[in-house]
């Protein structure tokens, strides 16, 4: 028989969910931006080489996040448009919920949700994870790193545009990543020097963009895939 879940009974479950799991892994929600519990959990269930599935409708990963995660060779993500579901499913236990993944530890939110046990409600169980199912099959599967991010439709907007005339106008900017590479940098230690230059300012686990950054050339994208970047001058002095 289904269970009703509070806020509390939510976070507790999920984490059970997530620790059980033995052969397959499920996690929907919106909004990809994992805490440090969840990575220690999922990089326990790569170790044990559970295949592991997230889909997203929205990333608000950091770049040291993404490096991380591209390394997790049994943790495949996919993209979804216009994902509000929040289901969450091991091959024995599924949680239907309004909480989304990044809210996690969060236990002040008042949630609520549903946890069905596979033995005691194996019809809904298994209605659940056929749904589940379909959503991955129309989902894009995408290999979660910093140079996907960028291509192609980043690289795309941040190409020189040609006038009428057919001349460049202006020069071309980098991302982040691509301005550290260029630099020799990691791309955590260029937005720690943009930040102590005053180009960026850090602000609740994100940086943001400030006027001293938008004067020297930067500018911030949004990406309806892949989440915000920056774009800055090649030739950028920091």
């Amino acid at each position: 028989m289904a269970k009703f879940l509070n806020t509390s009974a939510t976070n507790y479950f999920l984490e059970e969910l997530i620790k059980d799991a033995k052969e397959r892994l499920i996690l929907i929600s919106p909004f990809l931006k994992l805490n440090d519990r969840i990575k220690e959990l999922l990089a326990d269930k790569n170790r044990l080489k559970i295949d592991v599935r997230i889909v997203y409708g929205k990333s608000e990963l950091q770049p040291e996040e993404i490096n991380w995660l591209k390394e997790l060779t049994y943790i495949r993500t996919s993209f979804c448009k216009n994902l509000h579901a929040k289901c969450y499913l091991n091959e024995e236990m599924c949680i239907i919920t309004s909480l989304n993944l990044y809210e996690f530890s969060q236990v002040n939110n008042n949630e609520m949700g549903v946890l069905i046990q596979r033995p005691d409600d194996n019809e809904l169980y298994r209605d659940a994870y056929d749904e589940a199912q379909r959503i991955i099959r129309v989902s894009d599967e995408v290999r979660i790193s910093l140079e996907r991010v960028v291509d192609p439709a980043v690289e795309k907007e941040s190409a020189p545009a040609a006038d009428d005339a057919g001349e460049t106008n202006g020069q071309g900017k980098l991302t982040s990543s691509k301005l550290a590479i260029k630099l020799g940098l990691k791309t955590h230690d260029l937005m720690d020097k943009l930040a102590a230059a005053g180009l960026l300012e850090p602000r609740d686990g994100k940086h943001y963009i400030t006027a001293k950054g938008k004067e020297a050339g930067g500018e911030f994208r949004m990406s309806p895939k892949f989440g915000p970047y920056f774009l800055w001058p090649q030739d950028l002095s920091i």
